[in-house]
């Protein structure tokens, strides 16, 4: 009979697109993760995976696989969950899905946080788009993540309001303005971002009769910046990915104001684990005491182009 570990390391060379980044994901050497799945299938007695030059592919079985193994993994963790809860502790595994730009100064604090109060929780963190965060949450990869409020069909509690920033290179003439407006943008080539900030603009610039010159795509937001640094067009983007801001590139204030709110959210099948960390984050929210990351962060001006 199929292992936890064996489900465990199969669902994440899915997820992470690969064996070498399954194996970091799960603390394993590239070997012991092929040897886990291939057990796996000859458990199964059918092949999981096609390895292709481009990555590894689901087969038909694959895909069924993948559904039953989320399954029951999901039951299992939120059994230990359950019985934990039962005992007067908040223990087992929470699946948390993050952007990109969050992780690092928005999410991770609040993991200290949390395992500081449940020391027998496990979180691991998953990176990726916001659509690939609905889409976890959707299917159980996911227990908890990061998502642009409104966030229909979820419980959430809000997590922090990111200001969206005009972004220019720092030899352009719009890098000598204090502000930037959308019409002022709408002049240039435009990158646009495949992720959920590109739905919070794009709604303001409608709303201002405003059509950006889409000249370039990014689907994330390091791409973005690097095709402004290139001075091949101009963007919009959140605050939070400049906390660390290239010398060759100006971010300015935009003119009308544009904020992102971002929330936590659980999936439906959520357990106690991630329950409890939505309490968190709701608790944190309502306390003023307590400085939310980034909630007044934005880059010092001055200090940009």
């Amino acid at each position: 009979m199929p292992s936890f570990i064996q489900l465990r390391t199969f669902l994440a060379v899915v997820e992470h697109g690969g064996f070498s980044a399954a194996g970091r994901f799960m603390n394993l050497s590239q070997p012991a993760v092929s040897r886990s799945v291939a057990s796996l299938e000859k458990e199964l007695g059918m092949p999981l995976l096609k390895r292709t030059p481009e990555g590894v592919v689901l087969t038909e079985v694959g895909k069924l696989a993948v559904d039953r193994s989320r399954d029951a993994l999901r039951h299992w963790d939120q059994l230990e969950s359950e019985i934990a809860l039962m005992s007067g502790g908040v223990a087992g595994p929470l699946r948390l899905a993050s952007l990109h730009f969050t992780t690092r100064h928005i999410i991770e604090p609040q993991v200290e946080i949390f395992v500081g109060r449940y020391p027998h929780v496990d979180v691991r963190i998953l990176e990726g788009s916001e659509p690939e965060v609905r889409d976890w949450l959707d299917q159980g990869a996911a227990e908890a993540g990061v998502v642009t409020l409104p966030a229909r069909g979820l419980t959430a509690a809000f997590l922090t309001a990111q200001p969206m920033l005009a972004v220019v290179p720092a030899c352009h003439p719009l890098a000598t303005l204090n502000q930037i407006t959308y019409a002022q943008l709408s002049r240039e080539p435009f990158v646009g971002t495949t992720g959920g900030c590109a739905r919070v603009f794009m709604a303001v610039a409608r709303d201002n009769g405003v059509e950006f010159d889409i000249a370039y795509e990014a689907h994330d937001m390091a791409t973005a910046i690097e095709i402004v640094r290139a001075g091949l067009a101009v963007s919009i983007l959140p605050a939070a990915a400049f906390l660390d801001c290239p010398s060759d590139v100006a971010v300015r204030p935009l003119v009308p104001k544009t904020i992102r709110h971002l929330a936590i959210a659980i999936s439906a099948s959520a357990g106690p684990v991630a329950r409890a960390f939505l309490d968190q984050i709701a608790e944190l929210n309502a306390d003023s005491s307590v400085d939310m990351p980034l909630r007044d962060h934005v880059p010092n001006w001055s200090q940009v182009c």
